[in-house]
């Protein structure tokens, strides 16, 4: 297949197979300095990061840097003790009770979580849920805390008709917001209470109306990458092998990292990944070689891990030699 050069992606000649690495901050170096801030417990940094990001550039990862970090739910208080009204810190403070509280459940099923745990749980969603909405209150034009809302939401199990006032909460700030169309996918898959039909035509309806190159194509082999998971192994191979399958992720990938305006930084490193997986899973071998070359070796831990999640990167390597490259 020829390279991309005026299709979105340009590379110059092959020299060879780059080696690959976990790319955890997709090449933003605010986020490394985000997580090292939070870490040091140094809210002026962790509040200037923020405000020097507006809204309209989505500030999904920045926000979970500082809320994966954990003691962050400690000194956090004491900053909305100070600042009660910092929309900033509000946000902040929800997101780390949101991925608190999930540490307290852990990833394993529901059957196999304790009463105590979902206790935990649910405490500190609901906690975290006071705070967004203060935030989104002092803010009104912040996506943020409604995307934040979103996952709360659906940990808190509100149900299909509130969390869809949710996500048009953020899409109304913000129409082509990644984070928000990602939790909407998981809201809307069979796990979560939707379906399989509804997951694929909420993908298909969110990439038909964003522009060209847009990072949100990305909905579409995710939305495979679900229902792949969801099968035993025999028929998940057959149906990623299905021409339905493949035609939608063709269709896709030319709205997307083929359209001369696709950006490969941020957000389109993880969709590249995505893809890739998924044209591996489907056998379109030469689709998955563009995927594997535009990705230069950079290895995102979604989809990866869905495959190994221990080491995305080993799945990712494997992958890729049986693609060719």
């Amino acid at each position: 297949m020829a390279l991309l050069r005026d299709r979105g992606i340009t590379l110059g000649r092959w020299t060879g197979r780059p080696g690959a690495r976990l790319e955890r901050d997709s090449g933003d170096p605010d986020v490394a300095r985000m997580r090292e801030a939070a870490v040091a417990a140094d809210w002026t940094t962790v509040r200037g990061l923020l405000e020097a990001r507006p809204e309209h550039q989505d500030r999904t990862q920045l926000l979970w840097a500082v809320g994966n970090t954990a003691g962050v739910e400690r000194w956090i208080v004491e900053v909305l003790q100070k600042e009660p009204e910092s929309a900033h810190a509000l946000t902040v403070a929800g997101i780390r009770h949101v991925s608190w509280g999930w540490d307290a459940r852990t990833s394993a099923r529901a059957e196999n979580v304790s009463r105590k745990q979902f206790e935990v749980f649910h405490s500190r969603l609901r906690q975290a849920e006071g705070w967004l909405y203060e935030a989104a209150e002092l803010e009104p034009g912040w996506t943020s805390p409604w995307y934040v809302l979103q996952i709360t939401g659906r940990g808190l199990e509100i149900g299909q008709v509130t969390a869809r006032r949710r996500f048009e909460a953020a899409v109304r700030r913000d129409p082509h917001h990644l984070g928000a169309h990602v939790q909407q996918l998981q809201q809307v898959c069979k796990k979560w209470g939707g379906s399989h039909e509804e997951m694929h035509a909420f993908a298909r309806e969110s990439v038909s109306r964003a522009p060209g190159g847009t990072p949100l194509a990305r909905l579409v082999p995710d939305a495979h990458i679900e229902e792949w998971l969801s099968l035993d192994p025999g028929p998940g191979a057959e149906y990623m092998r299905t021409r339905e399958v493949a035609d939608s992720l063709g269709q896709a990938a030319e709205h997307s990292y083929r359209h001369p305006d696709f950006e490969r930084a941020g957000p389109g490193l993880e969709l590249l990944n995505s893809f890739a997986m998924a044209f591996s899973l489907a056998g379109d071998r030469a689709s998955a070689r563009e995927c594997f070359q535009a990705t230069e070796g950079r290895v995102t831990e979604s989809p990866w891990s869905y495959i190994n999640g221990s080491d995305p990167v080993a799945a990712y390597r494997k992958h890729r030699s049986a693609a060719g490259r």
